[in-house]
């Protein structure tokens, strides 16, 4: 009777994994979308800045009465650590995160600003691991084959990013053109004289670009880092996405009124209205709640790991609304991404499987001996030791 209630109840959490996998999936192909709105957003002319305080404050206004009402019985007494750590949240997650993006962005196109995106599962495993909340077993197949599809989708986005190749579908004419009008515009005073100064050092806006992105991809690693011990203490995952906002918002607030000295900053067309809707309730509301809701069920390595699809969506979508060229290495890079996440998505799984006594864990594919392996690993004990 006991065995059959631990399989209901491992039943029940698999279930609930599942869902956060899908909505993982619904979340990069969102974001993939957002890469080509806020594009064309930026070809018209609208500030980074601005169109990040009115994204933030739209997302705020939506994920605050809502918390509030959802989890008003769950949510735990606010304390100076957990406004310490909401800060730095609102920090990196939201402020950092969306003003390096945007930047990035600007000086490149939505298929590479969605290409180096892949980098943040290095990031956000690196920083986890040094905190304790991710072990790996590289002794056992399974932690070998997260190490190799980890390297899988960052070798694949790197190769988006280093080879673009021939251009598969499209012509590379209307990419180039579309860049070099959206370069010139949209570009905060402050920011422009901070480009002229980089270029004097023989970096060109195409290397300003990608250090922003990169910026970026720290950014948003450290936010699930950090996230995922604060889930652990402050369960309430909806209430913790809007602390991080309204801190965010904050610092951007602040950020735009030292930055912009012009009124008409403010003023948006109807094009710029619908990508700034779009950005605060899909990419921001939306897409940051299941996010910290799969971080509090998958743990933010594994979640880091599904930004790799954003290229594929990105680059189908700016095809077809921005008339962007797919390149080969955009094609080449994007099958090893998929493969790589396969490799670790199943890995984990059979992690799971192992620590819940649904399946043996596999053999070490090292000899060692056997006193080393009779004790379980570390303080995560993912795998559990076997009976005799």
């Amino acid at each position: 009777m006991i065995k059959m209630a631990g399989g209901g109840a491992a039943a029940g959490v698999n279930g609930e994994a599942w869902k956060a996998h899908a909505g993982l999936v619904l979340v990069q192909l969102l974001a993939g979308g957002y890469h080509v709105i806020t594009k064309v957003a930026l070809n018209v002319g609208i500030n980074q800045i601005v169109f990040c305080v009115f994204r933030d404050l739209v997302a705020l206004s939506i994920l605050a009465p809502l918390a509030y009402i959802r989890e008003k019985r769950v949510r735990p007494p606010i304390t100076r650590n957990f406004l310490m750590s909401f800060f730095f949240l609102g920090l990196t997650g939201i402020f950092g995160n969306q003003l390096l993006f945007l930047f990035g962005l600007s000086y490149t196109n939505p298929t590479y600003a969605a290409a180096i995106q892949p980098s943040i599962p290095v990031f956000t495993f690196l920083l986890a691991a040094s905190m304790g909340t991710e072990t790996m077993n590289l002794l056992r197949i399974e932690g070998q084959m997260k190490v190799t599809g980890t390297l899988a989708c960052v070798f694949g986005a790197m190769l988006m990013v280093v080879f673009k190749g021939p251009a598969v579908i499209g012509y590379k004419e209307s990419e180039l053109a579309l860049h070099g009008e959206i370069s010139a515009k949209g570009q905060p005073e402050p920011v422009g004289w901070l480009v002229t100064r980089f270029m004097e050092f023989g970096l060109e806006q195409w290397h300003l670009g990608v250090i922003c992105l990169i910026g970026n991809c720290m950014c948003m690693a450290t936010y699930l880092a950090i996230q995922a011990p604060v889930l652990k203490k402050y369960p309430a995952s909806l209430s913790v996405t809007a602390y991080s906002y309204f801190f965010g918002a904050l610092f951007m607030v602040t950020a735009a009124l030292f930055i912009t000295d012009n009124s008409t900053d403010w003023s948006l067309t109807k094009s710029e209205l619908f990508a700034v809707f779009y950005a605060g309730i899909v990419a921001s509301a939306l897409n940051y709640g299941l996010l910290t809701w799969c971080n509090k069920m998958l743990g933010p390595a594994l979640v880091a790991l599904y930004s790799p699809l954003q290229p594929a969506a990105s680059a189908f979508l700016s095809r077809i609304f921005l008339g962007s060229p797919i390149y080969l290495g955009s094609v080449l890079g994007g099958f090893l991404i998929i493969a790589g996440l396969y490799l670790v998505t199943w890995a984990s799984y059979r992690e799971k499987q192992a620590a819940s006594g649904i399946a043996r864990p596999s053999e070490p594919f090292i000899l060692i001996e056997p006193s080393l392996v009779k004790t379980p690993l570390q303080r995560g004990h993912i795998f559990s030791k076997v009976s005799h």
